[in-house]
């Protein structure tokens, strides 16, 4: 076929998909289709956010499937892109589905669909990848019959990435097993050239070189700005009174789920129309929210970086950042969704002094020492039987999550594999690269130094976050507010701080107790499993706040930082710990007069020990019964001498192990127990895990109490 012809057949389907008569591809985007149907080549695609990589590759796939080729596989993170897509190829006549997270009750029926040739794009999750069932029957098909691999977000290949995502790395193995001739277009919109460099040459497995067609990252569209207030309440009482201001609708980005929920909270009861959308948010909540933000139905979702890049919405005209990102590669990112299809979109980050403080709460994601990766590989080699990750905790001292990434990270590199019942060691000699792990370290720290420098920077915004990108061609954009000057108000009104100030200061959150024993106890030697007894529970408690909120979580986190002095309580602290225990009394389940499902108010007080803050939790119990006119009934001791029971972060296993025997009554509290029969209050300083209140709680109420409610002054997420 000639060139021309191939040329009006490609803009012919662009004009159906978008639905737009006479719509013709631009140069750029032909060029990428031309390499992908004609040539059948492989190839990198490094363009802005908004400059029409998904039409390319809906565009290639129609023409490759009136030529007989197989479907397109689309490998993908953004669960919200994916409905995005879904819903536009299905305009231009393309038969999509995606597998994810989020839709299992549909997998069975489309890997059927896809078993019969009746899909032309499967969006897959990277996760995915490396499901048993779907990496032993649907991917071998795939990879034998597919037409067109695109993967998106793939910077995420290397290790270069700023994100650690083992999933994606499992995409080499399949790169490797296509069969001779099937293009393959990667797309990301935050490579950099060292990124770039790296996913080329991995695309070019097979002795072909990756073409790469890197465009530059300018938006035109975007006004970026700084907005810089002395706290938190200023900012939220800006957000409330600026946000009719901005254009049309948008995004509020928050550093943590906990600062979304306060946001969207304080935002409504000022009288602004905006929806949350974090990892907490139900998938159908999800869905909603979108649909409300792409109706105009809401001003602004405020979400964390759950909502990323994966929304398309051509007219959203703002995004505010509540907080900076760790990154200028997340942060472009995120703000590279607005202005798509308006003249004008605008972009503030109102940073705060705690970022880095919730950078470094959030930064638990390293490589595991060597000691702990030889002990996971151990583990599993002396099994004799594949073991789940709950069982697997209980032999190795890492979190869940941390695990996980472990367990995939070695799958990846050939040492574990997942199977049926969880996962074994292959026996494959495993290396540790110390260099490798480093060098993402490294990578992350250089990239926070770039937030706080795009903080102060006096030079052009844009070109500061293109030049990280290494753009080339990057030059000040006349637009932003160290170009052409601020263009918003950093002014607040005393009415509108009043109203923040009152939000922020007011405390309280609810700890969910534990119900049951962590998996693995037996093998241990501790005779626990399965539900707690009913007698033994610890009830559920309340916290002064989140370590990760902007409200008391700012006050909160100098004061348990690790290395902070010991000392009495602060009186604030004391008076916010009463406010929350009346507020609880009043609440349904309380023991105020009258209050739903009542139940029997305290009868005394007792407190945790603690080897760091003795001052501060022996104050703040004997505080809270001095006001509250209760008995304050004494401390829980320690059994060691050093009165050590292991790390906070470790995983629910571990940490009960090292807390098992660690506490016990001393003889006087058990006196005391006796002597003032009835629920008591547990006082402690944080909970992380709840592990420690669910112990505690067991002992007291075999030593009499009959219920056991805690209040501590931290929440740890």
């Amino acid at each position: 076929m000639e060139d021309h012809q191939l040329r009006a057949e490609a803009d012919a389907v662009l004009a159906e998909l978008v639905g737009a008569p006479g719509a013709r591809l631009r140069e750029d985007q032909w060029q990428a289709v031309a390499a992908l149907v004609r040539e059948r080549r492989r190839a990198l695609v490094v363009q802005r956010t908004g400059w029409g990589k998904s039409a390319v590759y809906f565009v290639a796939t129609v023409l490759l499937r009136r030529r007989g080729c197989g479907p397109t596989v689309i490998v993908s993170p953004l669960l919200a892109l994916m409905r995005n897509q879904v819903e536009a190829a299905e305009r231009a006549g393309i038969r999509a589905r995606t597998i994810n997270s989020a839709n299992p009750e549909e997998w069975e029926t489309i890997h059927a669909e896809v078993e019969r040739g009746e899909t032309d794009v499967l969006l897959v999750s990277p996760e995915r990848l490396n499901a048993v069932d779907f990496r032993e029957h649907l991917l071998p098909r795939l990879a034998a019959t597919t037409g067109l691999l695109v993967v998106d977000e793939a910077h995420c290949i290397s290790d270069w990435g700023h994100d650690f995502r083992p999933d994606y790395r499992r995409l080499r193995s399949m790169l490797a097993g296509l069969a001779p001739g099937v293009p393959v277009l990667a797309t990301t919109a935050t490579a950099n050239a060292r990124v770039t460099a790296d996913v080329a040459e991995q695309l070019g497995t097979g002795g072909d070189e990756a073409l790469v067609l890197r465009g530059s990252l300018e938006r035109e569209s975007l006004r970026l700005g700084v907005v810089r207030l002395p706290d938190a309440a200023h900012r939220l009482a800006w957000l409330a009174e600026h946000l009719p201001e901005l254009p049309g609708s948008g995004i509020v980005y928050t550093l943590t789920v906990a600062a979304a929920e306060e946001v969207t909270a304080f935002l409504r009861q000022r009288g602004h129309r905006v929806a949350s959308y974090t990892g907490r948010t139900e998938n159908a909540d999800r869905q909603q929210a979108e649909a409300d933000l792409l109706a105009n139905r809401v001003k602004a979702l405020v979400a964390t970086s759950a909502l990323g890049m994966g929304f398309d919405k051509p007219d959203l005209g703002f995004v505010v950042h509540l907080g900076s990102p760790s990154s200028p590669i997340a942060y472009y990112q995120q703000v590279g969704r607005a202005g798509r299809g308006v003249e004008r979109a605008d972009v503030l980050m109102l940073p705060g002094k705690e970022d880095e403080a919730i950078w470094r709460y959030f930064a638990d994601t390293a490589f595991p020492p060597e000691a702990q990766v030889r002990q996971t590989l151990a583990a599993l080699a002396g099994a004799g039987r594949p073991l789940s990750v709950p069982a697997l905790e209980a032999m190795v001292d890492l979190r869940r999550t941390r695990l996980e990434t472990l367990l995939k990270v070695l799958d990846v590199d050939g040492a574990v594999e997942r199977v049926k019942g969880g996962w074994t060691a292959t026996g494959t000699p495993w290396t540790y690269d110390a260099e490798r792990y480093a060098r993402v370290a490294r990578r992350r720290a250089a990239e926070q130094r770039a937030m706080r420098d795009y903080v102060t920077t006096t030079q052009c915004r844009m070109e500061f976050l293109r030049r990280h990108l290494d753009d080339e061609g990057a030059a000040p954009c006349g637009r932003c507010d160290n170009c052409a000057g601020p263009w918003v108000d950093s002014a607040v009104s005393p009415e509108a701080l009043t109203g923040a100030v009152k939000k922020l200061d007011r405390p309280g959150t609810e700890i969910e107790p534990r119900r049951m024993w962590p998996t693995g106890m037996p093998a241990l030697g501790i005779d626990l499993k399965g539900r707690i007894p009913a007698g033994e529970q610890c009830s559920a408690g309340r916290a002064l706040g989140r370590l990760s909120d902007i409200g008391w979580g700012n006050r909160l986190r100098p004061l348990l930082a690790d290395g902070a002095p010991d000392g009495p309580v602060p009186d604030d602290v004391l008076r916010a710990a009463v406010e929350v225990l009346a507020d609880w009394a009043r609440s349904p389940g309380g023991w105020a007069p009258g209050v739903p499902d009542a139940v029997a108010r305290p009868a005394g007080v007792v407190a945790l020990p603690s080897a760091t803050r003795p001052q501060l939790i022996g104050t703040l119990a004997e505080g809270i019964a001095a006001v509250g006119r209760l008995p304050f009934l004494g401390t829980l001791a320690y059994t060691r001498p050093d009165g050590t029971h292991a790390a906070a972060r470790s995983n629910s296993a571990q940490r009960l192990k090292a807390l098992s025997g660690a506490f016990a009554v001393p003889e006087q509290l058990g006196r005391a127990l006796a002597a003032v029969p009835g629920p008591v209050l547990l006082v402690d300083d944080r909970t992380e895990s709840g592990w420690t209140l669910a112990v505690a709680a067991r002992l007291l109420r075999r030593a009499g109490a009959e219920q056991v409610f805690p209040l501590v002054l931290a929440a740890g997420g």
